[in-house]
């Protein structure tokens, strides 16, 4: 930090405080789990900050993971190279953007007892330092001739003489995919006149995330099995049994379930129920949408849960201890689409609001690139008005990734294909049906209806047996959770996925 010229010694003007800093030490660990290296960080205890003085801004974009799965699968079907680059200590290459003070770091005092230290670059723990980090690269980026994709801020495209270059960011971690090797070397080069780096080599390993590819065959394939067995070591499952299901279908949690005595309330309280779904939550956004639902539904009780909740919870843990070798897997299909979409929903399956759970899924190849399970905002007053509700969320996405592979140089020829597995939201789709039971809905959702209209959206019937959507609205048993997650392009580890 000190040859990076991060701060000078200073006295401390009248009326400023200067902020406090501490060390972080943390192992870092490759996909594998073994040990990549020891990393010790000085960060400033932003938490006292104050806005209008240490600080103004704060806002800084990061890459979608459904946009970094799209590129990802994008780049093993077009048989592109696929690169990553970590750039080190990427906040101190960032300008101070306002006159903010430091005490002294521990065990390293610099000049009188009486002076701070005055930053001149930012530093990790600050409340702008991401937002000088990412103005800093997009600014190096664009005079690289790269062009910010409008629909996710945090990827850049260069396209020139037949040569394209995707870079999705993800804070410090820039994956770099392109039909030129030469191109990510020269691009490498460039980065490295401005900023301090290392460079990876052929991407194995992002956000905890184990990336493999075939290129034979263009298939590639993501899974977090280290990351399930630390998460199942870290709170006490490493010998639990192995379970099929992901919910027990049989049970359907309720705010009823919540402690009502001072010894069940007692008991909840050494339970690190938030936590731990918090920790599955970032498995079921990553790699793993089987368990979408059941981490949906388990963090609407974070707040009070009861001892029938975190009987769920190891449930859930149990499912994935069973299923850890499961890897997401992307191969190329037959369909002249580029993706394809699906889009269900539960009728009225929440207890405590009779609201209804609404999904959509959609796949690119054999495997998901984007899903959701969430909790509609509104109570349906049929099956239909619930599947036209979750119907209307997937065509939002839809459009979104059409947009995303239009900015990337892959426009979809054709109107995307949207697979609904009732007939009657079908028809409303297409036409304004049903009226006298659908008039009060808000205008909002009628906004797929002229989306069909325009052509940019085609619906199709699917089969409730061939629906990938369906894991995502409730709980069921074994052999549908066995053929929903094999739709979703879930297997284990050297499978292959019909």
């Amino acid at each position: 930090m000190v040859d990076n010229g991060t701060w000078e010694v200073v006295q401390l003007p009248p009326g400023r405080k200067p902020i406090g800093t501490r060390w972080v030490f943390v192992i870092k660990h490759k996909s594998d789990g073994s040990v990549d290296r020891y990393k010790g960080r000085l960060v400033a205890k932003g938490f006292s900050q104050r806005p209008g003085f240490d600080f103004t801004e704060t806002f800084a974009p990061t890459a979608r993971w459904a946009a970094l799965r799209a590129i990802l699968v994008l780049g093993a079907f077009e048989d592109m190279e696929i690169e990553s680059v970590d750039i080190s200590s990427a906040f101190l290459h960032a300008d101070a953007d306002t006159d903010i003070y430091l005490d002294h770091p521990e065990g390293f005092p610099q000049g009188p007892k009486d002076s701070v230290l005055k930053l001149l670059k930012n530093i990790y723990g600050l409340k702008q330092g991401n937002r000088s980090w990412y103005q800093l690269l997009d600014k190096l980026l664009i005079e690289l001739e790269f062009k910010k994709v409008r629909c996710d801020h945090s990827v850049w495209v260069y396209e020139k003489d037949g040569i394209k270059v995707i870079v999705p960011v993800y804070v410090d971690d820039l994956t770099i995919v392109s039909n030129s090797k030469a191109a990510i070397k020269s691009f490498i080069s460039e980065l490295k006149k401005h900023l301090k780096l290392r460079e990876l080599g052929p991407v194995e390993h992002l956000l905890g995330v184990k990336i493999s590819r075939d290129r034979p065959n263009r298939t590639l394939r993501l899974s977090q099995k280290q990351y399930v067995i630390d998460l199942l070591a870290r709170y006490g499952f490493s010998d639990c049994s192995p379970i099929s299901t992901p919910m027990d279908p049989g049970v359907r949690l309720s705010k009823d379930m919540c402690p009502k005595t001072p010894e069940e309330v007692e008991e909840m309280r050494t339970v690190p129920y938030a936590h731990a779904v918090g920790s599955l939550g970032y498995l079921a956004i990553s790699t793993r949408p089987d368990i979408s639902y059941a981490v949906s539904t388990l963090g609407k009780f974070n707040s009070n849960p009861g001892i029938k909740h975190w009987q769920a919870v190891k449930h859930l843990f149990r499912y994935i201890k069973g299923t850890m070798d499961y890897e997401l897997t992307y191969s190329p299909t037959s369909s002249p689409e580029m993706f394809c979409s699906y889009s269900d929903a539960d009728h009225g399956g929440d207890k405590d609001s009779g609201r209804s759970t609404g999904a959509y899924v959609i796949k690119m190849g054999t495997g998901a690139i984007s899903w959701s399970s969430k909790l509609q905002t509104t109570v349906a007053l049929s099956t239909t008005e619930a599947e036209y509700i979750a119907a209307v969320s997937g065509g939002q996405e839809i459009l979104w990734l059409r947009n995303l592979l239009s900015e990337l140089g892959f426009p979809p020829s054709s109107s995307s294909t949207l697979h609904i597995d009732n007939m009657s939201c079908i028809a409303v789709t297409k036409n304004p049906e049903h009226h006298g039971r659908m008039k009060h809905l808000d205008l909002k959702h009628h906004w797929l209806r002229e989306t069909v209209v325009n052509g940019l959206i085609s619906v199709l019937h699917c089969p409730t047996g061939d629906m990938p959507a369906d894991i995502l609205t409730k709980p069921l048993e074994r052999i549908k959770v066995l053929r929903g997650a094999e739709l979703l392009g879930l297997c284990s580890s050297g499978g292959s996925v019909t």
